[in-house]
């Protein structure tokens, strides 16, 4: 853990694990002064200039023998000092302070004794309706997640002067609206925590598809969504979607360690090695996507987790249960419309209706907002691919890859497009009996097989027969 010391810009470090234990309690603190004193802006500036005066002085003193006693009273006292140094506070403000002994604002707690959980507050306050999205990233990385300004700069590319005045501006807003910590009334509740889970969804999908940059995955930002992920599931076990949430997230990164190659490219899901996927994670997750649909009304999150789960479950994409995705992903587009549903649906409809159901479906959301978006040029490549339209695949791909943001996703498209390109110039290629393109009347006819026909080299069947009966 690095942060800059703001009294002289030196940069400090800490060691990993006392700087894991600073990133667990830090929101614990921040609760526990916000509820104190109500100022959500001074009690996180306090936080955080007590984190610096840690990272300085525990490599040299240790770690405390009780470091949250220790943090919570270094920031509390960060607050007092603050309160008191601002000279346009009330007299009356001023008054009370001073003539209150200064431990016993500052109180310190024991470690032993329970801390009270505020971490539902503190989600609730930083994913303000009244913020944009990205600042409620920003804020819930830096107050909940326990990272620096820089840190949470560097986790979206942007200048850490641009990221410091993105979270000033968040929280004067906050101020300006008259942000309470508190629980909202129950009737706001549902939209609030939407919300809440939309911000940790962001965040993961930023670590596990890097929108620029030169990663494709960033397992920082994955195991920090993961982390505040769990602990919000820890607060509201029986709330489904949170549930749901998390199990999706642990589904998906289960196939983190196959993703990616030696050199950092992108290998999709149809040609990852399944054997180095996470099974302990799969396991868990989808125990988790299990019992919230058993308990609660399907939600989004919960379908989304259920669709992982079925092809973390196949051990080969042949043996995916395809009708069983494309049945979650109609289920899904009528509880949530939204346009990467429908792209996912069109992949689906492809691979169980053959890939002209599939571009047909593609067809209706190219006048959409995915009309610019390289997902879209991906989907329509790969069903184009399916249907043995070599040439309209190349083009698609190369689309794909000039619109896409990640370098090693840039470069896996283009990987794929040539490849097209080669396989429609190519001559004397094998087809053994039996084998029909994907989405042709005979192929449909065929008898149920899984397997490529013995033979075959002319990589339009091999792979991507199944039974459509």
């Amino acid at each position: 853990m690095a942060v800059d010391d703001p009294r002289g810009g030196r940069p400090l470090s800490l060691d990993e694990h006392a700087a894991e234990l600073l990133r667990r309690l830090s929101p614990q603190v921040l609760g526990v002064l916000v509820r104190r004193y109500g100022d959500f802006t001074a009690a996180e500036d306090a936080v955080q200039e007590a984190i610096v005066a840690a990272v300085e002085s525990w490599p040299r003193d240790g770690v405390p023998e009780h470091p949250a006693a220790w943090l919570h009273t270094v920031a509390a006292r960060r607050y007092v000092d603050q309160v008191r140094s601002e000279a346009a506070r009330a007299r009356r403000e001023r008054t009370v302070l001073d003539a209150t002994p200064r431990d016993a604002l500052v109180g310190p707690p024991s470690d032993a004794d329970p801390p009270r959980d505020d971490l539902l507050e503190l989600f609730l306050l930083c994913c303000h309706p009244a913020l944009p999205a990205e600042a409620q990233v920003a804020l819930t990385l830096r107050a909940l997640g326990g990272l620096t300004t820089a840190e949470v700069a560097a986790a979206f590319l942007v200048p850490e002067k641009t990221m410091a005045q993105r979270i000033f501006r968040a929280k004067q807003r906050l101020r300006q609206v008259g942000a309470r910590f508190e629980l909202p009334p129950e009737a706001e509740q549902s939209a609030r925590l939407a919300a809440v889970r939309q911000v940790l969804y962001l965040i993961f999908n930023e670590g596990y598809s890097a929108s620029s940059g030169p990663q494709l995955h960033r397992p920082d930002l994955t195991r920090r969504a993961l982390w505040l992920t769990r602990r919000l599931h820890d607060r509201l076990p029986e709330d489904g979607e949170t549930t749901g949430l998390l199990a999706l997230m642990m589904l998906t990164e289960a196939r983190s360690a196959a993703r990616v190659g030696p050199d950092g490219e992108l290998v999709p899901l149809t040609e990852q090695d399944r054997r180095r996927w996470d099974r302990r994670a799969i396991a868990e997750g989808s125990a988790l996507v299990e019992q919230a649909l058993t308990a609660s009304t399907p939600g989004p999150y919960q379908i989304q987790a259920a669709i992982a789960a079925v092809h973390a479950e196949a051990s080969t994409t042949e043996e995916t249960d395809w009708p069983q995705v494309l049945a979650l992903y109609e289920l899904l587009e009528r509880l949530a419309p939204n346009p990467v549903a429908s792209l996912s649906r069109a992949v689906a409809v492809g691979m169980v209706h053959g890939p002209a159901a599939g571009l047909a479906l593609l067809a209706h959301l190219e006048s959409g907002i995915l009309a610019g978006h390289h997902r879209l040029h991906a989907v329509r490549a790969h069903l184009l691919e399916l249907a043995g339209d070599r040439a309209g695949a190349a083009t698609a791909w190369r689309r794909a890859a000039e619109l896409a943001g990640s370098d090693p996703e840039r470069r896996h498209l283009l990987r794929r497009a040539a490849a097209a390109t080669d396989s429609g110039r190519s001559a004397g290629v094998t087809r053994a009996r039996g084998c029909s393109p994907p989405g042709s009347a005979a192929y449909r006819e065929e008898a149920c097989s899984r397997r490529t026909p013995p033979g075959c080299s002319c990589g339009r069947c091999g792979g991507r027969r199944w039974c459509h009966r």
